[in-house]
């Protein structure tokens, strides 16, 4: 048995282990989705896959580690000059560095393609938000029963007797959803979808107006898509943001109309809302 074939072997097992979980974490969904609709792959949740990679990584810097002990002088060997003199900056180690300080800068300034990759990455990760669809707001799962019913406006004694009608077990209304959804094993979004008839009378009536805060992927949703899930006429939301300065666009997301008026999305959202509560006083 040879410690030295040991590192190296599990250094390359771990490396390898440590891509999948990486392309894995690429393209799960937001967490606040993840975790609404019990997301998995292969059996195993966001969560689960977060801490093997988590743990993967530190087998892979400890092995990593003692890969360098044991290949030190080969290691120092690649810092001498034709003259086998020790020098840091030598041409190999500048062109390394010059590569890790361009994914670095930019990274952090944006700068294609690195830019790129983040910016597919969250494309794949919005689309799941499509796909399974977004909870009402973010970590609902850990509300319980009835704050949940009051955060969404449902009617707390209907929503528990749908509950009941639907053979769901729980011991009251003060379990959180997700606890409620383990012991049924069911997601959180399937436990919402058996109590959403629960509606209060007085909210099922007009337009479903507009939450004190920004929705979960609020910013990502066109401005003709906020309009038609609050009740909201587009021509007049058009209007109120030109007068305000507001440059946008029907088809334009939030986010796009923020950053094109150099604003946060939050900033739009509160415009929105100031309008869907009545005629401006200004």
């Amino acid at each position: 048995m040879s410690i030295r074939e040991i590192t190296s072997l599990t250094m390359l097992i771990s490396f390898v282990l440590c891509v999948l979980t990486s392309v894995v974490l690429y393209i799960t969904p937001h967490g606040r989705i993840a975790y609404w609709t019990d997301w998995r792959l292969w059996g195993l949740s966001k969560t689960q896959w977060s801490d093997l990679h988590l743990n993967l990584g530190i087998l892979l810097l400890l092995a990593g580690l003692l890969h360098v002990y044991y290949n030190w002088k080969p290691i120092t060997a690649y810092l001498k000059n034709k003259a086998k003199e020790m020098r840091v900056f030598t041409v190999n180690f500048n062109v390394a560095l010059v590569l890790t300080l361009i994914v670095g800068v930019g990274t952090y300034y944006s700068i294609p393609p690195m830019s790129t990759i983040v910016e597919l990455g969250e494309s794949i990760k919005a689309s799941a938000g499509i796909k399974y669809g977004e909870p009402p707001y973010g970590r609902a799962e850990l509300s319980s029963l009835k704050m949940f019913t009051q955060k969404v406006d449902l009617d707390l004694p209907t929503s528990i007797e749908l509950l009941r009608k639907a053979g769901i077990k729980f011991d009251n209304e003060t379990q959180t959803l997700a606890e409620i959804a383990k012991k049924n094993d069911l997601s959180t979004k399937q436990l919402y979808e058996i109590i959403k008839p629960a509606v209060r009378k007085e909210q099922s009536l007009g337009s479903p107006g507009m939450p004190d805060s920004p929705p979960p992927g609020f910013g990502r949703k066109r401005l003709a898509e906020v309009c038609a899930d609050f009740g909201l006429e587009l021509p007049e939301i058009l209007d109120v943001l030109s007068g305000k300065g507001v440059q946008a666009d029907a088809v334009e997301s939030i986010k796009e109309i923020a950053a094109k008026n150099n604003m946060e999305p939050k900033a739009i959202f509160e415009i929105i809302k100031d309008l869907s509560k009545g005629p401006s006083s200004g």
